[in-house]
Formats: structure tokens, C-alpha cells, sequence
């Protein structure tokens, strides 16, 4: 499995933090019955670890795959996969951390804020990419990226809204990640974005 199976042919990913596991799943239902089919769920503290696997076993009932977000220690890598995320994302690159990732079979995805950063990522062998914090770096900066690397497949992540998701899109960036945006019900209904 890799991010090409993960991410072909989808414009947006969700990330759900810090809800309790039941909620979790619940808002996790609704986006799956949206047609957003892409979740993550950040485990950057140990308490929202079983909220993945309440997650990850609700996506896997629907045939769908779920990652573990914040992933920026080994022993987090380890608790995704013991929780049964499918792939771990970060906010930051760390060749460890993606070396552990794809040990426990999960593919990585790094964050990246600057050209170095996609340049080591590029040539370890990652083709997605997450730009973070996208809302900082701006659409703009995807585009200017896709200029020597125009293979490079960006996650424009952090601080995103609804609106904005179109004219990251158009920047160049294949997927946009939603977090915040999300904690208002009346955006969860993202069926439109699919086809955009």
C-alpha cells in the first residue's frame, strides 16, 4: 500500500482531534457517508490513542483505512499500528520516523515548510508530501514548489477552512487535510468538494 492508494483520486482528507472515541466515530460515519473518505486521527498525547482504534476498526467494517496524525516519536509510530492505523502522518520530516513507519508497514507522510525539507524528503523516497502549516505558507508556496518538483504530490494541511479548499487545489496541492473547519456540523456536509 501506498499513498497513491491512499490519495488517488481524492481532493480532501479529515482530520478529527481530540474527540472522544464514540464521537469520534460518529463524526467519522457521517464524513464516510459524505464521501470523504480519508481520515486521520492525531495521537499526539496517549489519551487519543483509543479514539484511533475505535476508528480504525469502524473504517475497516467500510473496507476504508484510517492514519495516525502527530506521529513524531517511534513509540507513537508504534501505538498507531498496535491501534491500526494504516499510515502515519507528521508535521514535521524525520527520516527515523519514516524508516520506523514503513518497519511497521505503514506509509509515511512528512511534513515539509521549505525546499530543503521537500528536497530530503524527495530523495528518501517520499512522492506526498504535507505541506504544513499550509494557511503560513500560503497557496502560493505550493505553486512555487511544483516548479522543481513537479512530481511532488502536496497535503496542504493547518488552519484550512472550507472556502479555502478550491484555491489550494488550483495552487497545485493534490489534497487539502480539514481539522478545525470540521468542528462545525454545518461543514461536514463536504460532497460538493469532491467534484471541484
Amino acid at each position: 500500500m501506498s499513498f497513491d492508494d491512499i490519495l488517488g483520486g481524492v481532493t480532501v482528507m479529515a482530520i478529527l482531534r481530540g474527540l472522544p472515541p464514540a464521537e469520534t466515530v460518529a463524526v467519522a460515519g457521517q464524513l464516510w457517508d459524505a464521501g470523504v473518505t480519508v481520515l486521520e486521527i492525531p495521537i499526539g498525547s496517549p489519551e487519543q490513542i483509543p479514539a484511533l482504534r475505535a476508528t480504525a476498526a469502524a473504517a475497516a467494517e467500510r473496507g476504508l483505512r484510517v492514519g495516525a496524525g502527530t506521529v513524531i516519536t517511534v513509540e507513537q509510530v508504534r501505538a498507531a499500528a498496535g491501534a491500526g492505523a494504516q499510515y502515519t502522518v507528521a508535521p514535521g520530516l524525520d527520516l527515523d520516523i519514516s524508516a520506523a513507519s514503513a518497519a511497521a508497514g505503514m506509509p509515511h507522510l512528512p511534513g515539509v515548510g521549505s525546499a530543503t525539507d521537500v528536497q530530503r524528503a524527495w530523495l528518501a523516497g517520499h512522492r506526498w508530501l504535507k505541506a504544513f502549516p499550509a494557511t503560513a505558507l500560503g497557496p502560493a508556496w505550493i505553486t512555487a514548489m511544483r516548479g522543481p518538483f513537479p512530481d511532488a504530490n502536496f497535503v496542504a494541511t493547518g488552519g484550512i477552512a472550507v472556502g479555502d479548499v478550491t484555491t489550494f487545489l488550483q495552487a497545485g496541492a493534490r489534497v487539502v487535510a480539514l481539522g478545525a473547519a470540521l468542528a462545525d456540523p454545518r461543514q461536514r456536509d463536504l460532497l460538493h468538494l469532491k467534484k471541484e
